[in-house]
């Protein structure tokens, strides 16, 4: 692993990148599982700008988190009348992710970054979303990158799926929409992967954070984007923009 420059700021940039050399603090409110409860313990995340959602959207995952608890209501009620040898693993799994999304959802919400926007397009599955990355710095601004966020059935033991699904010129991300950031590894041998103390705020801030703080070329994923930028810095910022007009309105 390549040392990072002494440019690098001891923030989000040394915290998350992949591989990264020191572990992402502990976020949001931290849930662990007692039994079937959520259970929150306190608040890690290091304080950011961030902003609400504002209008209509604050009303949409209103409507979804709204659908999601009556989901689950429902759903306690049937287990209340099932014989408890009855109920599967996965059932036990699925419902404990969905407690955990209606309290995560809702932090996200107060915590969005402004340069972002969430879009759920099914209110019955808060597990699936889409996110829009709208930098407004650096060489990734003006453009609109749209990520797919998929949360697995047992999270939060393990951590959401993402992807990319807006073609991009990227150290970080490939252009077939893999994504370099740490904290989305299951498996990591020196401690920065994925925890279940993390939640959807901490994946949503280090995917925004790609475009700025996290934006590394000393450990590229996109070899060929990495080696572009130290070739000639103008022609990557060139061909950046290419890619924006084509793929990111």
């Amino acid at each position: 692993m390549k040392r990072i420059g002494s440019e690098t700021r001891m923030s989000w940039r040394t915290l998350v990148f992949c591989p990264l050399l020191t572990q992402l603090p502990i976020s949001g409110k931290v849930e662990r599982i007692r039994g079937s409860e959520v259970v929150s313990e306190g608040d890690g995340l290091p304080k950011k700008e961030s902003c609400r959602i504002g209008g209509g959207r604050s009303q949409i995952i209103t409507v979804v988190m709204l659908t999601l608890a009556s989901k689950l209501k429902r759903d306690n009620g049937v287990k209340g009348n099932r014989p408890a040898n009855l109920t599967s693993d996965s059932t036990r799994r699925v419902s404990i992710r969905d407690k955990l999304l209606v309290k995560e959802v809702a932090e996200l919400e107060a915590n969005l970054p402004c340069t972002c926007k969430v879009n759920f397009p099914d209110p019955n599955k808060l597990h699936y979303f889409q996110l829009i990355v709208n930098p407004d710095e650096g060489y990734y601004q003006a453009g609109k990158f749209q990520f797919e966020i998929e949360v697995p059935d047992a999270y939060n033991m393990v951590p959401p799926k993402v992807k990319c699904l807006t073609r991009i010129w990227h150290p970080n991300i490939t252009e077939n929409g893999e994504i370099c950031l740490s904290l989305l590894r299951e498996h990591s041998i020196d401690g920065t992967g994925w925890a279940p103390t993390r939640t959807l705020k901490d994946v949503v801030w280090g995917l925004n954070s790609l475009f700025t703080d996290l934006l590394n070329f000393d450990d590229p994923l996109n070899i060929e984007a990495a080696e572009h930028h130290l070739r000639d810095k103008e022609d990557f910022r060139s061909k950046v923009q290419d890619y924006i007009k084509h793929f990111a309105r």
